[in-house]
């Protein structure tokens, strides 16, 4: 399959209205580089593995959007066939009525063609094996070296949609797990995506593990690193739906029943999740949180210890908190 690329130069404070302009001649799906830098409610609402620091925002924006080349060499725009010339006359105009009310920048536009974009895949390429403390984390597409070979790896393939562990609060929760961890613990991951958290805690000796999640995508992901980190099947569960509300969820999940509930959530689920899970947690249990960025850490604190829990330690990385709790009774 064949894509055609019209990238526009511009500014970033015309990022949005040229999206919106293009999308009524039919271009979406905009592709956006710029270096501007993330505000913390973005970063709280991307919650994302692989967001590396980026240059000083210079105010350039670069604007790219793919249209498919049929087997005939024409394009396609929302159905109806068109070719590369009208487009980029199409865009002209848009950037030409712009300009004469607001700055575009440049408004260069440069067309170029590429073969088979591998919009799955692509991610990968910035997702390669590190270190958590004494933890190897290794994607399937990568060797393990020869002098970790005697280490403790734990092998990880995200997808698309789950984490791969290198995001400071996946850190945070795996330091607190194994700190709280024995060879008796049940605990439940709420929010578990590709399972890393409760694999590993499996990794590292606990008996059993439940996993819930909204998306059904992640029973593909748990199974697929169940099977690459050598977890039998009946030593992690996994269930879809939402704990904070279906009842069906919660009777499945079962009433204290374990040691560690761990939660990589953003605070505003947090909030409500929290004297939710209570009720699932054994007497002495130990609740794991994260997801936290730090201007959300009090918000968190006051819903743990309005749920009847005790905050145990606070840890810290980056702009991430963990809070740690125990229901004492």
């Amino acid at each position: 399959m064949k894509w055609v690329k019209f990238r526009i130069k511009t500014v970033t404070d015309a990022e949005d209205i040229i999206i919106s302009a293009l999308y009524d001649i039919g271009l979406e799906g905009a592709q956006i580089e710029d270096k501007v830098p993330l505000t913390a409610l973005e970063k709280e609402q991307m919650f994302v593995d692989i967001l590396p620091d980026g240059p000083e925002d210079d105010g350039i924006a670069y604007l790219s959007f793919f249209v498919e080349e049929r087997e005939d060499g024409s394009l396609e725009v929302n159905g109806v066939p068109s070719d590369r010339e009208t487009i980029v006359s199409q865009i002209r105009q848009e950037l030409g009525e712009l300009r004469a009310f607001m700055d575009i920048g440049e408004g260069s536009i440069t067309v170029t063609e590429t073969e088979d974009i591998d919009w799955i895949n692509n991610w990968k390429q910035y997702f390669h094996q590190f270190y958590i403390d004494d933890l190897l984390v290794i994607p399937s597409w990568e060797e393990v070296k020869p002098e970790d070979q005697g280490r403790r790896i734990l092998h990880i393939d995200p997808g698309t949609a789950f984490g791969t562990g290198m995001h400071e609060t996946t850190q945070l929760c795996i330091r607190q797990i194994k700190k709280y961890l024995t060879p008796q613990t049940e605990l439940l991951d709420v929010g578990t995506g590709s399972g890393i958290l409760a694999i590993l805690a499996l990794m590292y000796g606990a008996e059993h593990a439940v996993g819930t999640d909204l998306d059904p995508c992640a029973v593909e992901a748990v199974e697929q690193n169940m099977e690459a980190n050598g977890i039998e099947t009946g030593k992690f569960e996994m269930m879809i739906g939402n704990i904070i509300s279906d009842r069906e969820i919660q009777d499945r999940v079962g009433y204290e029943r374990y040691d560690i509930v761990v939660a990589n959530i953003l605070a505003d689920v947090l909030v409500p999740l929290t004297p939710v899970i209570v009720r699932h947690m054994k007497t002495g249990g130990v609740y794991i949180t994260s997801g936290i960025i730090n201007t959300k850490e009090e918000t968190v604190r006051q819903a743990v210890e309005a749920a009847g829990l005790t905050i145990l330690e606070v840890t810290y990385q980056g702009e991430w908190v963990s809070v740690t709790a125990r229901r004492e009774r």
